[in-house]
This record gives structure tokens, C-alpha cells and sequence, in this order.
């Protein structure tokens, strides 16, 4: 055990999706310091991914860039194929790809009742299908492997609910509750199963578009809500998932933690 304790990773291979960007990105980035033997850092975008890989190289840690849409079971499959043959066996998988899908921007959407049903499948593709998609194909490694740790992002608008993102609300709560199924499961095999819900995190923008935005009136009245009176930044969230993959939490599984600045308080 080195001097990060219970923190510390132990050479165990950690894959994490949507990773080429924002939460994803700091997760990945996070792991790799705390004692990952090799990060596998999924996107849609191959160059996005193939970025935050050359970070985690020049830290010293193996990574390899995986290219798939976690919608699609066979992208995944033959993702984790890669992975597995790059870095050895997966035993941390970080459900992160999330949002709308890889070619949507999340939005609100008009009221549930004036959508049609098109528009609620990108929601379910990622967000729920997604994360069944990966654990499917990540957890017999982890079963043969005696060991493992899946930590899923969701969201306060499944906590909680969101007025004009519904279908979104109820994919988050979906996996929340898919969540807590597998960690019955799986548990006899020495795998946890946790989430994190997370609130609005701060946007990815240059240093002075984002002072102007912190600036408006529309987003310090967004921020009125908050307890804590700032948006989230990756690191909030990768300290978390750190602290889920790590043996520090060995005996918490099936629960959802919010990382929301005090958004929504939970019982």
C-alpha cells in the first residue's frame, strides 16, 4: 500500500466512458494519479480520447484510447476486447458517457406531453442502455477476477426531477435503480456497484467567456439555488469516484451519493 492509503488504486486497469471530456476527463485523470495500472479512456471522438490518453501517458501510467458509442453492445464489446488485450483485466469501470448521446447537446426540451417518442430515445440510449451496455460486458471479467468496482453517473434530475427533461430524468433513474440491482448481484463476487448524482457542473469554456458567464444575471440566478454557491468542476466529481473505486468504500455498495453543491439534499 503506498502512501496514499486506502486511496491508492493498486495497479488495478480502470475503463471510463465519455472520458475525452469534462467529468470524463478528470475521472480518467484521477485514477491514473491514484495508482491505476492503465486507464482505458472511451469516447465517440477518437481524438478527443487519444488527448486525454497522451495526458495519462506523460503521468507514467499505461492508457489506451477506445472509440465506441456505448449505446451499440457490440461497440462496447469490442472496445472492452481492446482495452483488455492493451492493459490486461478491467477491474474499475466508470459509467460516465451520458447527456444527450454523442451527437446531441443536452437542452430542455418542450413539455413531456408536446415531445414525440424520437426524441426520448437518444436519453435511454446513453444513459440506460449505455450503462447496461458496459456493465454487461465488463462484469465476468470482474467475477473471474474475484474483485471490481462500477461507479455509474447520474443524475439530480432522477433524484429529484426536472420540468422539460423527463425522458432524461427517468433514464438517470433508471440507472440509479439498474445500479442497485447489480450491486445485489454482484456483491457475492466481491464487485460494489455505486452511483453519483451529479447537478450542473461548470461549463467548458475559455477563461474569460467563462468570467462573463459566471457574470449574468441568468446564471447567478441559476446558482440561487445552490447551497454552495458555485457549479461543480470535474474534480469534485473524480474525488468521488476515486473514493467508490478504491477500498476505502469495500463494504458500500448500491447507493447513490449526490455531488451537487447542496442542489438537493438527500435523507
Amino acid at each position: 500500500m503506498s502512501e496514499q492509503g486506502l486511496l491508492d488504486l493498486g495497479g488495478q486497469n480502470a475503463f471510463v466512458t465519455g472520458a475525452g471530456q469534462g467529468a470524463g476527463r478528470g475521472i480518467a485523470l484521477m485514477l491514473a494519479r491514484h495508482g491505476a495500472g492503465g486507464v482505458a479512456v472511451n469516447d465517440y471522438v477518437l481524438d478527443r480520447a487519444e488527448a486525454v490518453a497522451a495526458e495519462i501517458t506523460a503521468l507514467g501510467v499505461k492508457a489506451v484510447p477506445v472509440q465506441a458509442d456505448v449505446g451499440d453492445h457490440a461497440s462496447v464489446q469490442a472496445a472492452f476486447d481492446r482495452a483488455t488485450d492493451a492493459l490486461g483485466p478491467i477491474t474499475l469501470l466508470v459509467n460516465n458517457a451520458g447527456n444527450a448521446g454523442p451527437d446531441a447537446q443536452m437542452r430542455h426540451s418542450p413539455l413531456f406531453w408536446e415531445t414525440q417518442p424520437d426524441e426520448w430515445s437518444r436519453y435511454f440510449r446513453t444513459n440506460l442502455d449505455g450503462v447496461m451496455n458496459c456493465c454487461h460486458v465488463a462484469i465476468p471479467a470482474m467475477v473471474a477476477q474475484k474483485r471490481g468496482r462500477i461507479v455509474t453517473i447520474t443524475s439530480d434530475s432522477g433524484r429529484v426531477g426536472e420540468a422539460r427533461l423527463a425522458a432524461y430524468a427517468a433514464a438517470k433513474a433508471g440507472a440509479a435503480g439498474f445500479v442497485r440491482s447489480i450491486a445485489k448481484e454482484a456483491a457475492r463476487f466481491g464487485i460494489t456497484c455505486n452511483a453519483i448524482s451529479l447537478s450542473t457542473l461548470e461549463p467548458p469554456m475559455e477563461p474569460e467567456q467563462l468570467e462573463a458567464f459566471l457574470a449574468s444575471d441568468r446564471t447567478k440566478a441559476q446558482l440561487a439555488n445552490y447551497t454552495i454557491r458555485r457549479f461543480g468542476k470535474p474534480d469534485d466529481v473524480a474525488a468521488m469516484a476515486l473514493f467508490l473505486c478504491s477500498d476505502a468504500s469495500s463494504w458500500i455498495t448500491g447507493q447513490t451519493y449526490p455531488v451537487n453543491g447542496g442542489y438537493s439534499f438527500a435523507v
